[in-house]
């Protein structure tokens, strides 16, 4: 089997000699002997080391805006083909990739120059790893039902509460964490700011296993003081930043679901054509013909939806609430179907662990629900189509 995914679509409209370029640049990244085989065993070091190579290759420019850049400028197409590519290879690299920009979006669009040249840099080399905290056990779709504060006290705010399921927790180097500061009800009172391991006050209060290999945790913050300098933005807006940076990123995670996808595709073709059965190949089988053709369709489709949020951002640059929810709702639930009859063609072999279909069934179960549920999308669609048309 080809040791990157299928590159027919970048044939299409949605790009240019550029994107080609960088996608052979990602090709040539995860043929690295590096990435053949990632230790899903010790999560920790494994993401430490995947984001120091992203960094030393140059890739994390894609999603870390320089110091002196506007994040807005990032490419969505870039980020969505490297997040595919990376995806395709292994899960865990997708993540430390996404995790880079997601970390330090709210610090590049939003920060003083002094925060944003400390810590850009660091993160976009890969000699940091960054973390964005938002959740909480009662509030993750509903932003507002946030509970962990943040009060001002001279030139300092001290915060108080717990954020969790937070990529990165327990291991990286920055934090971005939302609280509530009070100025407004609900989320017009809800202010950003950059915290460090480092600071007094600050714990982990639980290390979270989850199906996919990924390092989570509960964070705590125990009368944790940090100078007004750390605050992202202005009193009150943090919504607001936590928003636009999750705009920026949301249709680079339909990227990630249809990496999966393919490599999914391109697992059960391969094996369909190896494998003997009744005198044949399971290939051979009209059934399975049609499951691959049905899996090859859903893949095209998930695939045009992603790269028209893209496109749109890029080139029209338009709002793309309405399409990149699409593509995130479409291209997980696409690679749910695709992963699932791939394990399916697969059998016995499928369901056992090691085996990069398990793996993939694992990857794209979290993915379903991470960065907005498919029912939240569903009603991101739903409001939209009845605002705009």
């Amino acid at each position: 089997m080809q040791r990157h995914p299928s590159r027919t679509h970048l044939d299409w409209p949605f790009f240019a000699a550029e994107h080609r370029d960088f996608a052979a640049k990602l090709d040539a990244f995860i043929a690295r002997p590096e990435l053949a085989h990632v230790d899903h065993d010790d999560t920790d070091n494994a993401c430490r080391k995947l984001v120091r190579l992203l960094g030393e290759a140059g890739l994390l420019e894609a999603c870390v805006a320089g110091p002196s850049e506007d994040a807005q400028a990032l490419s969505s197409r870039k980020l969505c083909l490297a997040r595919e590519t990376l995806a395709w290879q292994d899960g865990l690299a997708d993540f430390a990739f996404a995790m880079q920009g997601l970390g330090t979006g709210a610090i590049a669009l939003a920060a003083s120059t002094e925060l944003r040249d400390a810590v850009l840099p660091k993160v976009r080399s890969g000699e940091w790893l960054a973390a964005f905290a938002l959740s909480e056990a009662n509030a993750g779709s509903d932003v507002a039902a946030m509970s962990c504060a943040a009060r001002l006290e001279g030139e300092s705010y001290v915060l108080d509460g717990e954020k969790t399921w937070i990529s990165n927790g327990g291991i990286a180097d920055i934090y971005t964490v939302f609280a509530r500061t009070g100025e407004a009800p609900g989320t017009r009172g809800i202010s950003a700011f950059v915290v460090f391991p480092t600071d007094p006050g600050f714990s982990i209060a639980e290390r979270i296993d989850i199906v996919a290999p990924h390092p989570l945790a509960t964070i705590r913050f125990e009368n944790l003081r940090i100078p007004v300098s750390r605050r992202i933005g202005a009193a009150g807006e943090g919504f607001k930043i936590a928003m636009r940076t999750l705009d920026i990123f949301r249709a680079s995670v339909a990227g990630a679901a249809l990496g999966f996808a393919r490599r999914a595709l391109d697992e059960a073709l391969a094996y369909a054509r190896a494998r003997p059965m009744f005198g044949a190949t399971l290939f051979d089988l009209q059934l399975t013909q049609a499951g691959l053709a049905e899996m090859a369709t859903d893949v095209d489709a998930a695939a045009l939806l992603t790269y028209r949020a893209a496109w749109k951002r890029d080139v029209q640059r338009l709002p793309t609430t309405r399409e990149a929810a699409m593509a995130k709702m479409t291209a997980t639930e696409n690679a749910q179907r695709v992963i699932d009859r791939a394990v399916q063609i697969f059998g016995g072999r499928g369901v056992r662990r090691g085996e990069i279909v398990e793996s993939l069934y694992r990857e794209i179960r979290a993915l379903r629900i991470y960065e907005g549920a498919t029912e939240v999308q569903k009603v991101i669609i739903a409001r939209d189509l009845a605002a705009n048309g």
